[in-house]
């Protein structure tokens, strides 16, 4: 069993739920890149087209979701001079409830906040994709 505070769960990888993400993400516009990375502890990695963002921006998601619905949903954007993250979360955890958000700037462990998220992937991505959305548009008003 994986401890309870490393940002896994002691269920098994999701591998059908993973791949219907992949299936559904691939080919848009949004996406650079969608990939099953299976070095290590298996991930789907989301690369988002940078013509999206104003400026030099890199950014992408990595997204492992379990068996017993757990998940963990990471959101990085990399500039040359800074990374700006947060992390949707459902998993055991000694400093939050199951399900928590760790908001950006920096996705720390200290500054999680419980919250409550949709039981179903789709509707989890639905909701990460929103969010990710709306931080595009906050760039673009800022230029």
């Amino acid at each position: 069993m994986a401890p309870a505070d490393d940002g896994a769960s002691p269920a098994p990888l999701d591998r059908a739920v993973l791949e219907r993400i992949q299936s559904r993400f691939a080919g848009r516009r949004v996406f650079e890149a969608v990939d099953l990375v299976k070095e290590g502890k298996l991930y789907l990695r989301v690369e988002l087209a940078g013509d999206y963002y104003p400026g030099d921006v890199s950014a992408r998601f990595e997204i492992r979701w379990y068996r017993n619905d757990d998940f963990t949903v990471h959101y990085q954007e990399e500039r040359q001079e800074s990374v700006w993250k947060c992390r949707w979360d459902r998993h055991p955890s000694n400093h939050n409830e199951r399900d928590h958000f760790h908001p950006p700037p920096d996705a720390s462990r200290a500054d999680a906040e419980d919250a409550q998220w949709p039981p179903d992937h789709r509707d989890v991505c639905r909701l990460v994709l929103d969010y990710v959305e709306e931080r595009i548009e906050t760039l673009w008003e800022r230029q």
